[in-house]
């Protein structure tokens, strides 16, 4: 894997957890939660897969 992959494997986790806790915390609203997780997925699946 190259350094711009480990990147994207850590950072893509880390967006997903901060996204649900500011759910929890009550500050994003459900549909901003899965806005933003699919998303985060979404840039890091297609920038991981043109490495």
């Amino acid at each position: 894997m190259t350094d711009a992959q480990i990147g994207l494997s850590i950072a893509t986790p880390l967006i997903v957890i901060f996204a649900i806790t500011l759910y929890r915390m009550g500050v994003l609203q459900r549909t901003g939660v899965v806005s933003a997780v699919v998303a985060a997925v979404a840039i890091a699946a297609s920038l991981f897969l043109q490495r």
